[in-house]
């Protein structure tokens, strides 16, 4: 199975950053319904979806899903609960458009080096080491390369409310198998372990 580990932003947050992107696909120029324009070849995520990603796993052997957990929930009870909020935004070159954090990015990052070292302890890390930038992406190119630099202007006054990160997430991922134009990746939370040293277990599932 697919798996990562992640930050949920909460509902009234990411109600927040849905209005900003439904601005940003009004901007001029998006090609809506023409094909053309700098938008031409986007493909915008969707509410149900955003996340932070914390650390990518890729596929997992369900044997190896318990030791991983175990870890996880040692990195989740070595990290106290912290505020964070949307803001801003920016793009990997031309390949994608991500809003950006704001608060106690610090320990979100710290959270994040946790979560690649208990995959790395549990044997399922791919990657090698990368510094972490907090992000969460709005939306891909299908073809290279898309003009961003509209929608990064438009994000640079974006500030969401504020809210407190109290859990870490494991995520599913399961990619789209149909064919079908513009169809999603689904998501799934396998367990969610509370920050800090107050804990009674893993919360499992929930989506």
């Amino acid at each position: 199975m697919r798996l990562f580990a992640a930050v949920l932003p909460p509902e009234d947050a990411t109600a927040e950053l849905g209005s900003m992107v439904d601005e940003l696909r009004r901007l001029p120029g998006t090609g809506a319904g023409t094909g053309a324009g700098a938008g031409a070849g986007m493909r915008w995520t969707t509410r149900p979806g955003w996340h932070f990603t914390l650390a990518f796993y890729g596929e997992v052997a369900e044997e190896v899903v318990p030791e991983l957990s175990v870890r996880l929930e040692r990195a989740a009870r070595r990290t106290d609960p912290f505020p964070l909020s949307l803001r801003g935004g920016g793009r990997f070159g031309g390949r994608a458009l991500w809003a950006g954090a704001a608060g106690d990015v610090r320990t979100l990052r710290l959270l994040a080096d946790r979560a690649e070292a208990a995959g790395r302890r549990a044997g399922v890390t791919r990657e090698e080491h990368r510094a972490y930038r907090p992000h969460l992406t709005l939306a891909r190119s299908s073809r290279e390369p898309a003009d961003f630099a509209p929608y990064v202007s438009a994000l640079d006054g974006f500030a969401g409310r504020a809210w407190t990160v109290d859990e870490l997430c494991l995520m599913r991922s399961r990619l789209p198998v149909s064919g079908v134009p513009g169809e999603q990746p689904r998501y799934e939370a396998l367990a969610r372990w509370p920050l800090g040293r107050s804990f009674d277990g893993p919360r499992v599932g929930g989506d």
